[in-house]
């Protein structure tokens, strides 16, 4: 969005919930690290969001405890 360096989510230095949010199939970026990791891994594809469609309707998505 602004074209500044941010570093990526780091799993095991970062906290999940501060940088993402699912809105429904879709992984949201709240911050700056949030946005440029889900644009670099390419998280919200359409294959992507069309399989967590699929797993919402089956009940199994999100996973639990986001």
């Amino acid at each position: 969005m602004t074209s500044e360096l941010v570093p990526l989510f780091h799993p095991r230095r970062d906290d999940w919930p501060e940088h993402f949010e699912w809105e429904g199939p879709l992984l949201v970026g709240l911050t700056a690290i949030g946005r440029a990791t889900i644009e670099l891994l390419a998280i919200n594809t359409s294959d992507a969001v069309m399989l967590r469609e699929t797993l919402i309707t089956e009940g199994v998505f999100p996973p639990a405890g986001h």
